[in-house]
């Protein structure tokens, strides 16, 4: 067992089934848990695991779809011990541990009123966003997280500590920024803030028509890059603020971020407001970190999803999904539709690992189930729809893959990303120690293939 200045959580532990858990629904036992204080015990965690052949988890908040921050009988590195941040508003920058989650790091941020962007959920460890992609509510605003990340520190495969960033080791920087945990542990993040005031966001909730959807998606396209919008299809929730009479319908609920002029941000609103009477609109005046507030998932639960970035949106595809999510028997199905572009799409997309800068929109199908048994109808329904949108596309983000094999990795990073990726994971961790993720494996062959 080695020595840290961190915990080091065992089977025998009164905590270890919490400590074990995370969102996806898996039931896995480690042998070993640890929670390290630094860098050093990172290394000193990669070093036993290596020493006795134990297989090796990485988690950051634990909200891998896959479950990979956790493993049978190996050792799973649990980074949500280190939180450090250092803010430094003059230069618009902050070092970050990977363990601080994005709502944590948003508020500390929002003081200065400044913010990185991140995803839409507070609990999510920066570690893992921040080297996955980070679509989120700023995202056509400021662009990808990764775009914003500066510099890093990073534990390979060797217990080597590197510091990383455009001029010094550039591969591995290249390969961070959308690779995942391939090629090492992120243990330090330094990430660009910008100037983020008061944004006019909130909930809308619109009737789910084919022509409302299709509607909305076209009106979040050609809004200014100021605005972000995310549509989730779904039955309407029991909510309080919900009219009885809609519960369990097929509901837009669309969150939204507009970070700009408030007048100007009123009017594209506006025009969101005019597709249909609202069923609740909770859209206001606000400080950005609001929207990390509340609506967190529940650990454990079980889901089956799929991910995919498509070019096309037309009538027939919002009839598919209105219609997908009538007929799903799931307690809860979710299209969830994000509509891409702006400063996401004007970095060029050999800069960073992750490839799909161009793409339209990312969809993400998901039905949240409860029966082991149902398992099998609510894949289907997944694949159905999802194949229902992908026409002649393809592609998939890193962030939102679940167990889909080395297909849907491909997907994520698709021809000469592939390959440069390899490259460089063949540099920094020849044999695969860290496999436990999107895997792509080292270029050459590897004495550990992906599990």
């Amino acid at each position: 067992m080695p020595q840290l200045a961190g915990r080091v959580i065992t089977p025998k532990d009164a905590d270890y089934d919490e400590a074990r858990t995370v969102f996806a629904a898996v039931d896995r036992r480690p042998a070993l848990i640890a929670r390290p204080a630094s860098a050093e015990d990172v290394a000193a965690v990669i070093a036993h695991a290596r020493e006795h052949d134990l297989p090796l988890a990485v988690r950051s908040g634990g909200h891998s779809p896959a479950g990979h921050g956790v493993v049978d009988d190996g050792m799973v590195i649990d980074l949500s011990g280190m939180r450090r941040m250092e803010l430094d508003p003059e230069r618009r920058v902050a070092w970050a541990e990977p363990g601080l989650t994005a709502g944590a790091y948003t508020a500390a941020a929002g003081t200065a009123g400044l913010a990185t962007p991140f995803g839409d959920a507070g609990s999510v460890g920066i570690g893992g966003i921040a080297t996955a992609g980070g679509v989120g509510f700023l995202v056509r605003k400021h662009g990808l997280t990764i775009d914003d990340v500066l510099a890093a520190e990073v534990v390979t495969a060797d217990g080597r500590r590197l510091r990383t960033d455009a001029r010094t080791h550039p591969d591995l920087f290249w390969a961070i920024r959308g690779g995942g945990g391939n090629v090492g542990v992120v243990t330090r993040l330094k990430l660009r803030l910008h100037p983020v005031g008061p944004i006019l966001g909130g909930m809308l909730l619109l009737p789910a028509t084919p022509e409302v959807l299709e509607g909305f998606v076209a009106e979040a396209e050609a809004a200014p890059d100021e605005l972000s919008a995310i549509a989730n299809v779904m039955p309407a929730p029991p909510l309080p603020f919900v009219p009885v009479e809609h519960h369990g319908r097929p509901v837009v609920l669309a969150l939204l971020a507009y970070a700009g002029d408030a007048g100007a941000g009123e009017h594209v609103v506006g025009r969101l407001r005019a597709l249909a009477t609202p069923i609740a609109d909770l859209v206001r005046p606000m400080a950005y970190p609001a929207l990390f507030e509340g609506g967190e998932p529940e650990a454990g639960q079980a889901a089956a999803s799929r991910t995919l970035f498509t070019d096309r949106f037309d009538g027939a595809a919002a009839a598919a999904v209105v219609d997908a999510v009538e007929r799903s028997t799931a307690p809860r199905a979710v299209a969830q539709l994000r509509v891409l572009g702006g400063a996401m799409a004007r970095v060029p997309a050999a800069a960073t690992a992750f490839a799909h800068r161009d793409r339209r929109m990312m969809a993400t199908i998901v039905a949240m189930y409860e029966r082991p048994e149902e398992r099998a109808d609510h894949e289907a329904w997944a694949s159905a729809l999802t194949e229902q949108l992908r026409h002649d596309d393809d592609g998939a983000y890193a962030g939102f893959l679940g167990d889909e094999g080395p297909d849907g990795v491909r997907a994520a990073y698709p021809g000469e990303h592939w390959d440069r990726l390899a490259d460089v994971k063949a540099a920094y961790d020849r044999e695969n120690v860290f496999r436990l993720n999107q895997n792509v494996p080292p270029a050459g062959g590897s004495a550990r293939l992906a599990a």
